[in-house]
């Protein structure tokens, strides 16, 4: 009998996911029979953890070791963010434990290639890595040649104001714009304001779509802004940018459509506003 047939089938079959990237992965492999447990901000990403009745679980920024205990996983996947105390919480748990921290696209096609390999699929990895890919330069290709290239502010937080991660700037220039400010970074209304963006983008983390554009361009004094007066202020879910995994594609075609004035499913935008007297 061969050695490693001996030695079993190590596969994690019961797999706790402490972010909604993770889950969106586990279900675009079509692993999402062995997601044993998830988080709420997974449900609003994938219905089909609702559909299934997967029990629901605190996050990577607050994990809980007796919840986890509690589904009996052979496998914990967690990403950023973490609290320090959050990790403490996962390895009390017992479980084995894989951590992420993606900065840029590679890191995220990286991820996708360490679950799938982790999860004994390197090939459907491969082939979703490689779709991701594609459209990401099919995207590049018809926007490579635009002479115009719109100057975007894209938002992650608002208290206090953060760039969105460096695969979002990476997005904006596939999509035909150019990113302001350094991604990942915390800066201020009165640099926004210098920078002066030709559009500007609220993707906040757990937001949803619910960002208050209106109020937030008033209270930071922004209506003169070109973006304010061209209504070209958008929301686009927070799902589609910050979740570093297959959605990444939904955000890629908003910004595309913020970028060049155009009409997409998870894009929301304010009418034009007159400048502050």
């Amino acid at each position: 009998m061969p050695v490693l047939a001996q030695l079993g089938d190590f596969t994690p079959r019961r797999v706790v996911s402490l972010q909604p990237s993770i889950t969106s992965t586990m279900e675009r492999l079509g692993l999402l029979d062995r997601l044993a447990a998830c988080t709420k901000y997974c449900a609003d990403a994938c219905p089909a953890v609702k559909q299934r009745g997967i029990p629901i679980i605190e996050d990577s920024w607050t994990a809980d070791s007796e919840q986890i205990r509690a589904v009996n996983p052979d496998l914990v996947i967690a990403s950023v963010p973490y609290q320090v105390e959050a990790v403490a919480e996962i390895l009390k748990s017992g479980a084995q434990f894989l951590g992420l921290a993606p900065h840029s696209l590679r890191d995220v096609y990286a991820d996708i290639a360490a679950i799938a390999g982790i999860m004994n699929e390197p090939n459907k990895g491969h082939y979703l890595i490689r779709e991701m890919q594609m459209e990401i330069e099919r995207v590049r290709s018809r926007n490579m040649a635009r002479e115009d290239r719109p100057t975007v502010y894209c938002e992650e937080w608002g208290k206090p104001l953060i760039h969105s991660q460096h695969w979002v700037a990476e997005l904006v220039e596939a999509a035909g714009g150019r990113f302001v400010g350094e991604a990942g970074k915390q800066t201020t209304p009165d640099m926004i304001q210098q920078l002066d963006p030709d559009v500007i983008i609220a993707a906040w983390c757990g937001a949803g779509d619910r960002v208050p554009l209106e109020k937030i361009i008033v209270q930071r004094g922004w209506e003169s802004l070109k973006a304010a007066r061209a209504g070209r202020v958008y929301c686009i879910n927070d799902e589609y940018l910050n979740t570093p995994g297959p959605t990444l594609l939904a955000g890629l075609h908003a910004l595309e459509a913020a970028i060049h004035g155009r009409e997409v499913t998870g894009l929301r935008r304010i009418a034009a506003m007159a400048p502050a007297k």
